[in-house]
């Protein structure tokens, strides 16, 4: 029988999956990264839970960057920011996460046998998936990021080149 606390926690839980999900249908975002944050929840809930827990603190450590970067774009400081390369980030974040979800996936079904261990293995190599998808399309973002990035420097160049007046001929 569930003492009341787990049934707490359960619907504490929900409750705050529904606010995620309802902040993405409001703010338009990267899903890659709401999908990504969601999973790496789950995947945290799930190596609390099991035998597997030294492996908790990637799950954690992603969903609270992809909370922060959800909250980063949904707050625009994208826009307020321009120092800080937001794609790149992104593309960094999205390939860490698919190498180290995919091995510690790997370790955890194969050196653990508790149904725990099992799930969050399983929803590892879902958010494995995941992430190889989203840093797919973020690399294509990247590429027309840094392609728009480098076409205005020519033109700045030119145009400084063109305003000089120096005669050292």
């Amino acid at each position: 029988m569930k003492s009341n606390t787990d049934v707490f926690n359960s619907v504490v839980a929900a409750l705050f999956l529904l606010v995620v999900c309802l902040f993405a249908v409001i703010v338009k975002t990267n899903n890659g990264t709401l999908a990504g944050g969601v999973l790496s929840f789950i995947i945290f809930i799930c190596y609390i839970a099991s035998l597997a827990a030294p492996f908790m603190m990637a799950p954690l450590l992603e969903f609270l960057l992809a909370l922060f970067l959800f909250f980063a774009y949904a707050s625009k400081l994208n826009e307020k920011f321009k120092g800080l390369y937001w794609p790149l980030t992104d593309f960094l974040r999205c390939v860490t996460a698919a190498i180290i979800y995919f091995a510690i996936s790997i370790a955890a079904v194969s050196r653990y046998n508790d149904g725990a261990s099992k799930a969050g293995g399983v929803f590892g190599f879902v958010a494995t998936i995941v992430y190889a998808i989203d840093f797919y399309i973020t690399f294509n973002d990247l590429v027309t990021f840094l392609k728009q990035g480098s076409s205005d420097a020519p033109e700045e160049r030119k145009s400084e080149d063109e305003d000089s007046d120096s005669d050292s001929d």
